[in-house]
């Protein structure tokens, strides 16, 4: 007897559609698993056979083959044991012969229960994608499945239920995502900038860049405030819709750090990882490839707090993900491609006592050491970061000033607006960018024309500073966006000689 059901694996971020077939003969009992499976997926015959007696079923005495089609890809993985076991028990008579418009994803216990899998998210929109109907979902997985819009997602607990409810018995109640619950504007941290004393300079500079969606670097000594500013930026980060909400969900749930019962990743992440991790870790990889921090930073911030500290290896893996915001990953089983469209803020002291360039403490290293420090950041790296700010020590008055500075709720409605009137342009395009940090050099030359006034201004910064083309793109991008928080549809002097002042720290430090 013949049966065949669907279930769905993962490759990177996206889902794809394994078909299970079933064969059954009334030959000597034997039960094997073909078309590329790992050992977890070889393991799954005994946890079937054990959750198919535990449930109160007989198993089957009979020599069943099963193919997971396509045969020529490798299936990693326990979710595909629940369509295993639904394939096994329509071809030995126990469900209905046809199966058909049904997907099945979900981990077996011994005693029956299904257990939850990362990537129902991704496996789900797989199917919806190949026209199938229904999807049965572990119960701890059913919020996130719920997410897809245009397939019916049941919860299933057990094997027993999931009897019951194929046979007709006794129906599951299907799973439902109710949109209204999704609050763009939710605030998204409980950190302000109105706790922050002075450094007025670096918030509006943090300010453009949350607006732009720009790259950001904050030199200066210990105790000025630079992690505490990186700390709150997710408070000034424009609403979070929900395409990007989906997106970074899939990429949590693949990479099994979504919680359990939840539905969506309702605010843009914020990935702070020490400075002793790996390339590995930063980019994503292993022998069956999970993103890195670079992608679990997508559609939010990657804060690297100490940023000579890293390996340098570990930094200059940032190079690709910066210029083409996705990261793939070869290894033999395949190419794996993850989403990294991050903003990436740094923070480093100016020398490793931190006090060089300080205006009251005197710094105890030699030049040299000085030298070999700032050099653990490479000029390519730094060409990358868009803004580039030094954060002074602050004076007693503004320290002790006791009027609160301006909030974050008040700063993150001039980044929604100046996100909004940047969108109208690129929608008035038909442009599918969500910021000006995405411009390409053809959308520069459209988008930031310069009148003489501001042509001889970036003139001058060009041959002053010996700017490459890379940082001439980005002091564009970031006028660009000067010119949207003002709503100003052309790019004037003013906002190139600011964004040429938030780009000339570089000079300061690395061309002595």
């Amino acid at each position: 007897m013949l049966a065949s059901v669907y279930s769905a694996g993962l490759e990177g971020v996206d889902g794809y559609i394994v078909t299970v077939e079933c064969n059954m003969e009334p030959r000597l009992a034997a039960f094997e698993i073909v078309g590329l499976p790992d050992a977890a997926v070889k393991e799954a015959k005994e946890r079937i056979r054990a959750a198919i007696c535990n449930s109160g079923f007989e198993f089957p005495d009979a020599e069943i083959t099963i193919n997971l089609a396509p045969a020529d890809k490798k299936k990693q993985g326990s979710a595909y044991d629940l369509a295993l076991l639904a394939c096994v028990l329509s071809c030995s008579g126990m469900l209905p012969d046809t199966l058909e418009g049904k997907c099945f994803i979900g981990e077996l216990s011994l005693s029956g229960e299904v257990r939850p899998v990362r990537g129902v998210l991704s496996m789900c929109d797989a199917a919806r994608a190949a026209g199938l109907s229904e999807v049965f979902v572990p119960a701890r997985n059913a919020a996130e499945a719920s997410v897809v819009q245009g397939i019916t997602v049941y919860p299933v607990p057990d094997v027993a239920a999931l009897v019951s409810h194929l046979r007709g018995e006794k129906p599951i109640t299907a799973a439902k995502f109710d949109e209204s619950s999704f609050d763009p504007g939710a605030a998204c941290s409980q950190l302000d900038f109105a706790d922050v004393k002075g450094q007025e300079f670096a918030k509006r500079a943090l300010l453009i860049a949350a607006a732009g969606g720009h790259n950001v670097l904050m030199i200066g000594p210990p105790g000025t405030g630079k992690s505490m500013l990186a700390k709150r930026i997710p408070s000034i980060l424009p609403d979070f819709t929900l395409e990007e909400a989906i997106e970074t969900t899939k990429i949590h749930s693949v990479a099994g750090l979504l919680p359990e019962n939840v539905a969506l990743i309702t605010h843009r992440p914020f990935r702070s990882p020490h400075h002793t991790m790996s390339p590995v870790s930063l980019a994503g990889g292993g022998s069956v490839p999970l993103p890195g921090e670079v992608s679990l930073a997508h559609n939010g911030v990657l804060f690297l707090d100490e940023l000579p500290e890293y390996i340098k290896t570990v930094a200059e893996v940032l190079r690709q993900p910066l210029e083409d915001r996705h990261i793939t990953i070869t290894r033999a089983s395949g190419r794996y491609t993850f989403p990294c469209n991050f903003m990436l803020v740094c923070a480093m002291n100016p020398c490793r006592c931190g006090y060089f360039g300080h205006p009251s403490k005197n710094c105890t290293c030699k030049p040299a050491d000085i030298r070999a420090y700032l050099s653990k950041v490479s000029g390519p790296l730094l060409d990358r970061i868009d803004i580039q700010i030094e954060v002074s020590p602050l004076s007693f008055d503004e320290l002790s000033k006791l009027a609160p500075s301006r909030s974050s709720a008040d700063m993150r409605t001039d980044v929604n607006k100046a996100r909004a009137f940047a969108l109208k342009r690129f929608l008035r395009d038909g442009k599918k960018l969500r910021c000006n940090a995405e411009l390409s050099p053809a959308d520069l030359r459209k988008y930031c024309t310069l009148d003489d006034e501001a042509t001889a201004i970036m003139r001058a910064a060009f041959e002053n500073m010996g700017l490459s083309a890379r940082g001439y793109d980005r002091i564009l991008r970031v006028a660009r966006t000067i010119a949207d928080l003002e709503e100003s549809e052309n790019i004037k002097a003013h906002h190139i000689a600011e964004a040429v002042q938030l780009r000339s720290l570089d000079r300061k430090y690395w061309q002595r």
